[in-house]
């Protein structure tokens, strides 16, 4: 009787420790699977917030474009003798802007407003800093 409950002990002993966890080579083939497949997922999560944040800077920048063109369009009704020129104004945080104006004739102008984000803080707006350009005409009104 002792010899069989000996025989039973040693024959379920190695399957105990066979399901009582993992060997170290299934951890690390898991760790370098979860890895492989971990990198490519915080390369698209990194490439997102980028192209978030150039979307966010041209939003920006567009809404800062237009209410200076109609800043602009405001002020000509009254004042349409007046330059409208502007370089390198600040308009908040770090956006700069540039204002050309062109005479069409003599009662039109081509106003180019420019805005862009001040990537070197240098409080130049340079050209590889533009994110949006906007222009219209303006007519004198009487």
């Amino acid at each position: 009787m002792c010899q069989k409950l000996t025989r039973l002990l040693r024959t379920e002993t190695p399957a105990i420790r066979k399901t009582g966890g993992f060997t170290l080579t299934e951890v690390i083939i898991a760790t370098s699977l979860l890895i492989i497949a971990i990198v490519p997922i915080l390369k698209a999560l990194t490439s997102a917030h980028v192209t978030s944040s150039i979307i966010e800077r041209r939003t920006c920048s567009l809404t800062f474009a237009q209410a200076k063109l109609d800043e602009i369009r405001a002020r000509s009704i009254y004042d349409y003798s007046s330059t409208f020129v502007e370089t390198s104004t600040p308009l908040g945080g770090s956006y700069l802007c540039d204002v050309k104006d062109t005479s069409k004739g003599t009662d039109l102008r081509e106003i180019e407003i420019s805005v862009g984000y001040d990537l070197n803080s240098n409080s130049t707006l340079e050209a590889d800093e533009i994110e949006v350009i906007l222009a219209t005409l303006v007519a004198r009104r009487w």
